[in-house]
């Protein structure tokens, strides 16, 4: 068949190729394609395995692929793009290979975004510099979107990050997907100075992205003040909040208990349609939980119909954060019948609410439970869960015992928690024993030495009190300052003890003196009324 006949031919199936109704139709086409001879044409079998890549059916793919001896650089893209948009990575790399060996095509500009994004997915930083290299060796100079492509992969490598910032520097041309790489990256690793300066530096317009990648990671760095100061940011600056965006502030909501954002955000959420997505949900569960609306919790929870892991989960953390262990252990019996499996995130949960309330049969049955019944390896945080049910209940011997045999060297939390128990028990053995272990791990914290010192003075043990005491003085000690928040016209303020650099703090401080002066009127009239019929405070 002629070159000129057999590009009409192809370009009579081309059309085709997207107007077919059903799989039926899809084979006759392909039947009709197979019999004129069509079979390897690299122009028709690139639409079809990109019809693959649409409907995820990569098996197809792959036959279609396979079948043609020599595929041009057009087919070889296709291909490598649908392995990498179905997550299927190493099939992509391996294509690639087989470009660079047996074919007589080069990759190109279309050809290494997706192979960065693969070496990226898996994890390889050497497959990424290799790649790398092939790109400077036979790729297109100075291409943006390959080069954002690089960007993007570099900071997805921890410790990768200067070698992502030489790409972008040496970049002649960027755009907004350019800073968005790097910014993200940055507020991935928690650099958020790093991401802030690239943000506030941006030429180009910033888009969601830009304000949800600074978001989510001053949330993921604990400074949940600054997320919610960005997020107020976004929306002077007239972008309206996605779903992603909802998700990474609310958990500072959380956090600083600041539950009229979390309610605005639950009525922008309901009008914009994202009480369908089950993220959105789980976020706002969290929130209304730790803010103290557990209700709100429990009415949302009970409203959402597609419930993962994640949503059983908070709703059983929910409960056990309320001291509600009877709320929870009947979610996690009505997860199990949902044939919802649970995860460690569960677990922790479990323990929590069992601890709260000193059901440490309880607490060790679920233990077991995620070890033996759904082969959940146990971490840290659970071992320290389980010694918290232990000696909460005053089981202060099997707490010792299980930080004995744990496979891990137990944190200054277990023994904190130890520590902290011993006073109600006046156990002062296990108090010296969590104390050696403390000395260790936290030798500044003023807080274990007050911890001992109390106990000391509950067993009339003075002479220890006052030896804890001249330690404390002498020593280069750290204490935790305590603080408070209240949220006031929709932001949440932050005292801190000995900070009197608040604003307005001289007449804070006047209306507090105000305040306690009437306390104590209203004190002197109550007790002169009291010891008018015999009772004094």
């Amino acid at each position: 068949m002629a070159f000129q006949g057999i590009r009409q031919v192809e370009n009579y199936f081309a059309p085709l190729l997207h107007r077919f109704k059903n799989r039926s139709e899809w084979n006759q086409i392909h039947a009709s394609i197979i019999t004129h001879g069509l079979s390897q044409s690299s122009f028709l079998v690139t639409k079809m395995v990109d019809l693959c890549d649409k409907t995820g059916d990569t098996d197809h793919a792959t036959r279609l692929f396979d079948n043609v001896s020599n595929p041009n650089v057009f087919l070889y893209n296709s291909i490598i793009r649908t392995y990498t948009h179905n997550s299927l990575h190493h099939h992509a790399v391996r294509i690639y290979k087989q470009m660079l060996t047996n074919s007589l095509e080069f990759p190109d500009r279309f050809t290494f975004p997706f192979v960065f994004k693969s070496c990226a997915s898996l994890g390889s930083c050497y497959l990424g510099k290799q790649v790398h290299g092939h790109l400077c060796k036979l790729g297109p100079k100075c291409h943006v979107v390959t080069e954002n492509a690089l960007v993007d992969m570099y900071m997805k490598f921890d410790g990768f990050d200067e070698d992502a910032r030489k790409v972008f520097d040496e970049m002649s041309e960027r755009d907004v997907i350019s800073w968005n790489s790097l910014i993200s990256g940055h507020a991935r690793l928690g650099k958020m100075k790093k991401a802030r300066g690239l943000f506030d530096s941006m030429p180009e317009k910033k888009t969601i992205v830009s304000w949800t990648a600074m978001i989510s990671g001053y949330t993921g760095a604990g400074c949940y003040g600054e997320a919610m100061e960005f997020f107020r940011g976004m929306q002077l600056a007239g972008v309206d909040p996605d779903e992603i965006s909802l998700v990474s502030v609310l958990p500072s909501c959380a956090h600083l208990g600041s539950l009229e954002l979390g309610k605005w955000i639950h009525i922008y959420a309901e009008r914009k349609g994202f009480l369908r997505q089950t993220g959105v949900c789980n976020a706002l569960i969290e929130m209304y939980s730790k803010c103290g609306r557990i209700s709100q919790a429990i009415q949302l929870f009970d409203q959402m119909k597609g419930k993962d892991v994640i949503s059983w989960s908070t709703m059983i953390s929910g409960y056990a954060h309320h001291g509600d262990a009877e709320g929870a252990m009947e979610t996690f019996d009505e997860m199990r019948r949902a044939m919802v499996r649970p995860n460690g995130i569960t677990f922790l949960g479990l323990l929590s609410a069992c601890s709260h309330v000193g059901l440490w049969q309880q607490g060790l049955k679920y233990f077991d439970m995620m070890k033996e019944d759904y082969q959940i390896e146990p971490k840290i945080e659970h071992y320290g869960c389980l010694i918290d049910v232990l000696a909460r209940a005053g089981e202060l011997e099997r707490a010792v015992e299980v930080t004995k045999t744990m496979p891990m060297e137990p944190d200054s939390k277990i023994w904190g928690s130890l520590l902290s128990s011993c006073r109600t028990r006046s156990n002062l053995d296990v108090a010296l024993l969590a104390m050696d272990h403390l000395v260790e791990l936290e030798p500044e914290d003023m807080g274990n030495y007050v911890l001992l010192s109390n106990i000391y003075a509950d067993l009339g043990m003075w002479e220890e009190v006052s030896r804890l005491r001249k330690v404390i003085r002498n020593g280069n000690m750290k204490r935790t300052p305590g603080c408070s928040l209240i949220e006031v016209d929709n932001v949440v303020q932050e005292f801190v003890a000995g900070d009197d650099r608040k604003p307005f703090w001289t007449e804070i401080c006047s209306v507090l003196q105000l305040f306690c002066v009437h306390q104590d009127q209203d004190v002197i009239k109550n007790n002169s009324t009291l010891a008018s019929i015999g009772m004094v405070i």
